[in-house]
């Protein structure tokens, strides 16, 4: 480096081209977006035991959640930790 500032240290500008509202029939802000809709369209992150099967914790996330549909992606398997995810509802390739 010759003198220059890393990356991280340079002074930015935000640059806004329209400020305009969404059209609530495109989406909305997550925060506005009710409970429901979070649980319909979401992916819940957990951290399975070892003993319970990743079929048993589908079925006892959709239990507690009261869904109609719960499905799992990938590995649910403890060996890998940061690596599950549950799906719900829409989320799910039902």
């Amino acid at each position: 480096m010759t003198g220059e500032r890393p990356v991280w240290e340079e002074e930015r500008e935000l640059k806004v081209r329209a400020a305009v509202d969404t059209d609530p029939r495109f989406g909305m802000r997550p925060e506005d977006r009710p409970l429901q809709e979070h649980l319909r369209l979401g992916v819940v992150n957990l951290d399975k035991p070892p003993n319970p099967s990743s079929h048993q914790v589908a079925a006892w996330v959709k239990r507690i959640l009261g869904a109609s549909h719960v499905g799992h992606g990938g590995t649910l398997e403890a060996a890998e930790p940061g690596r599950p995810d549950g799906h719900r509802g829409a989320a799910c390739s039902a």
